[in-house]
């Protein structure tokens, strides 16, 4: 189940919604341009922690929603992809961040686990669009038709849910290494081959491992727009959501650990194997991983997703909303291809020619 979250916040001198403001990283009201604080706005907010609860290898660090904190928030349901939606009870119509279809009103919010991190949008809706625009112009055979901005969907900001996995790492990996030495004399070509078992182990830290908690993003998507800051995420405030969806996972923590452990091995195994120098050829025999003090949070990530559809087909494209780093899929005009398939062709073709003609002189 999907749950995407739109809260809007009213404005404490005219009552209009406000919205998180990316330049100033406080909440401004369009209406009489105030602005303040998100702390002053979060002294209503409650924060109940729970204990760490022990999952084999890993120790939950999450939050329960406080008792009155969701009130004001309904849940909306898309009928396209399954996905639900949860928005301010003011909110008359929205539409569903990933596949953009309408939704329709469902019933009360009653929500999860409480996000425990949130990291800031920085850059806004514009800046996603001129790096959209940046992006397409740098394609040469994207269609020209496509590059006009009225065939293009809305793009939207989404806090994508991630949980963050920190924990010990005891890694020990074994090698077969091969040195080749080659010479000749007058008479011959002479080979040597030598063999080694080498071995490399030790203990390494992972901080903040993000594993993507939503099935509608896809994780080769979301991980080719990392890195994030951590840095400078913050205590999770509703007052960052205003004005932004924020989807609530439906790939809980213990789905996640999988794909946590994969990250980690893949890393420490990047990491040692980089040790290993002087060699003609190295390959991994085996790998033993050991993970200890494993603790895992949820937290919010800054998306911004532009879903649109040409010729029957659907392209998604994602802009990191705290670095600016952008990414998408663009469609191909099969005549540029074609036509430049030509242009090499008879090039190709001269120089053929061109190069006999020589042979025939010489």
């Amino acid at each position: 189940m999907i749950l995407d979250t739109l809260l809007e916040r009213k404005c404490p001198c005219c009552g209009g919604a406000v919205r998180f403001d990316t330049g100033s990283q406080k909440l401004k009201c369009p209406y009489c341009d105030t602005k303040f604080d998100i702390e002053a706005a979060a002294q209503n907010d409650v924060n109940a922690d729970i204990p760490e609860v022990e999952q084999i290898e890993w120790n939950s660090d999450n939050n329960e929603w406080a008792v009155g904190e969701t009130d004001g928030m309904k849940v909306y349901g898309c009928n396209s992809c399954g996905g639900e939606i949860v928005a301010d009870e003011t909110t008359g119509a929205t539409s569903c961040p990933y596949c953009g279809n309408p939704v329709v009103m469902k019933g009360q919010f009653d929500g999860a686990l409480r996000p425990n991190l949130v990291i800031p949008f920085k850059y806004d809706k514009k800046a996603a669009k001129e790096a959209l625009k940046k992006h397409i112009a740098t394609k040469k055979f994207v269609p020209a038709a496509f590059k006009d901005e009225n065939h293009l969907d809305e793009i939207k900001g989404v806090y994508v849910p991630h949980w963050l996995f920190t924990c010990d790492a005891q890694t020990g990996i074994n090698y077969k290494a091969q040195k080749v030495r080659t010479w000749a004399d007058n008479n011959y070509t002479y080979t040597e081959t030598s063999h080694f078992n080498v071995f490399r182990g030790g203990n390494m830290s992972f901080d903040n491992i993000p594993v993507d908690g939503s099935t509608k993003m896809p994780d080769d998507l979301m991980e080719s727009i990392e890195p994030f800051n951590i840095n400078e995420a913050v205590d999770f405030n509703t007052a960052y959501l205003a004005g932004y969806l924020a989807d609530k996972y439906d790939v809980d923590a213990d789905a996640s650990i999988n794909r946590a452990n994969d990250r980690i091995r893949n890393s420490a195994a990047d990491a040692f194997r980089d040790t290993v120098q002087g060699y003609t050829s190295v390959v991994t025999e085996n790998m033993n991983l050991n993970i200890a003090n494993g603790t895992y949070r949820y937290a919010l990530y800054p998306v911004w997703i532009l879903n649109t559809n040409w010729n029957g087909k659907k392209y998604t494209f994602a802009m990191n909303g705290q670095t600016g780093k952008f990414v998408g899929d663009i469609p191909t005009d099969n005549k540029k291809i074609n036509k430049l398939s030509l242009i090499y062709g008879a090039a190709l073709g001269v120089a053929i020619y061109a190069v006999r003609w020589l042979i025939e002189l010489l």
